[in-house]
């Protein structure tokens, strides 16, 4: 590579790793607090989750008329009974003040507390980490910020990857007798190739979450039969048009499943007693959560999002009858969607327990170590009147590089978009004007 080449894609390292540094540090440090979401809840919780047992549990109906009676004016939305002897029974309801969530004790009926989601400090941590707190606009700057951290990774590895095949120092292992400036450098660039890979897999397997480029593959995958087969269906076609991941928290490969209807309307619907009952018998993971059926065409919505992929269930009950309308699984999700539920479950640290959160968490660190040390390589070398940017021809200049930055722009279209808009503000901008060119650099 001749050195033209090499200026050009350390520009744009540079620039790309200084606009979405701070949000990768942001990402980092949120993701090892999510990791240990089952460890913070307990302690913070514990108060709601633990319960002596002691005796029979109550029968599922007589929890819910305790939360009648604690709530006469609330509506009912779901029912957790827990997933271990020791394990408190939750209650979602829904009130003029919003939602929560109502802790029994399944032995005795009395309350142990209420939360609402907004009190719950791990999803405002997961609200930070999927949005920024921003909503959708937050959600479309993280998913942005996680594609261009792929052009990071990319033109990194052009720069890292050694060019003398007897000069192997600062390759693998940093530098220690060479100097500041040099300790500097391996500081930034050994570290971050030990943990390209698992960045990059938690860029992938976090990306079917997002708004834009997620809600897009997973119509893909769907409609590809890659998502959910027909072959579910145990009772009649459904005839709504309603997905589930709009009545219910499901499994990702199951979120476009159509929700099917119950036929026998105006009759008494089962009680929670009975679909309890059909849980039990269908062997559906205890940790399952019971949405129940607003309306008369509603269904009864188990779904089960255990540690473990294998373990996952999303299955519709007619409210009247019983009758299974759809039972899925994982052994029935394709290929697409096997592979998204499983870096899913490794990405939130669950699969593998405790060893899985602590890989995870070395990739955070190392992510966290690669921003830091690379805001500091900057600032150590930046010129006081200028950004400090190598100069360069220009992208245009580089076809085969061009060519890359290309494919994933199509592959990501945020990617691209903005790809566009840097290059028009070059061209018709920054170029234009003495000053801005002399800061940025531009040649």
């Amino acid at each position: 590579m001749d050195k033209k080449s090499y200026q050009t894609i350390w520009r744009w390292h540079f620039y790309a790793g200084l606009i979405i540094a701070p949000f990768l540090l942001i990402l980092a440090v949120t993701g090892s607090i999510y990791l240990f979401k089952p460890q913070i809840e307990q302690n913070l919780y514990q108060k709601y989750y633990e319960v002596n047992p002691e005796g029979e549990k109550l029968q599922a109906t007589e929890l819910i008329e305790k939360v009648k009676t604690l709530h006469p004016d609330a509506q009912v939305t779901s029912f957790r009974p827990g997933e271990s002897a020791d394990r408190s029974s939750e209650i979602g309801i829904s009130t003029e003040d919003g939602s929560a969530t109502v802790f029994l004790n399944p032995y005795t009926g009395k309350s142990l507390g209420e939360l609402k989601p907004e009190d719950r400090i791990m999803n405002k941590v997961e609200e930070i980490h999927g949005e920024l707190m921003a909503g959708t606009l937050g959600d479309r700057i993280v998913e942005l910020v996680a594609c261009w951290a792929i052009v990071l990774i990319v033109t990194g590895l052009f720069l890292w990857f050694p060019r003398k095949k007897d000069k192997l120092s600062g390759v693998f292992l940093p530098r220690l007798n060479k100097g500041k400036k040099i300790f500097r450098r391996d500081l930034h660039a050994v570290p971050a190739f030990w943990v390209t890979a698992g960045m990059l897999f938690l860029i992938m397997t976090g990306l079917p979450w997002s708004g834009f480029w997620g809600t897009n593959f997973q119509n893909l995958m769907t409609n590809a039969g890659a998502g959910y087969p027909p072959s579910i269906w145990t009772g009649e076609a459904p005839q709504s048009v309603v997905k589930t991941k709009e009545i219910a928290d499901v499994p990702w490969a199951a979120e476009n499943l159509e929700v099917p209807v119950s036929a026998l309307e105006g009759y008494t619907p089962l009680s929670m007693n009975d679909v309890v009952s059909i849980a039990k018998r269908e062997g559906i993971d205890p940790s399952y959560t019971v949405y129940i059926p607003q309306d008369e065409k509603g269904v009864y919505t188990l779904s089960a999002f255990p540690a473990k992929a294998q373990n996952e269930v999303t299955m519709h009950l007619d409210q009247y009858t019983g009758a299974v309308l759809a039972d899925y699984r994982f052994d029935n999700y394709g290929i697409g969607g096997k592979i998204v539920a499983m870096g899913i479950t490794l990405h939130t640290g669950t699969q593998f327990g405790f060893i899985n959160q602590l890989f995870s968490l070395l990739i955070c660190l190392g992510i966290m170590l690669v921003a830091i040390s690379g805001f500091y390589l900057w600032l150590k070398r930046k010129p006081k009147k200028e950004m400090g940017a190598p100069k360069s021809p220009g992208i245009l200049n580089l076809k085969y590089f061009l060519l890359v930055m290309i494919a994933l722009g199509i592959l990501f279209p945020l990617v691209g978009a903005s790809l566009i808009v840097i290059l028009l503000l070059d061209r018709l901008l920054i170029k234009k004007i003495p000053a801005t060119k002399k800061f940025f650099g531009a040649a």
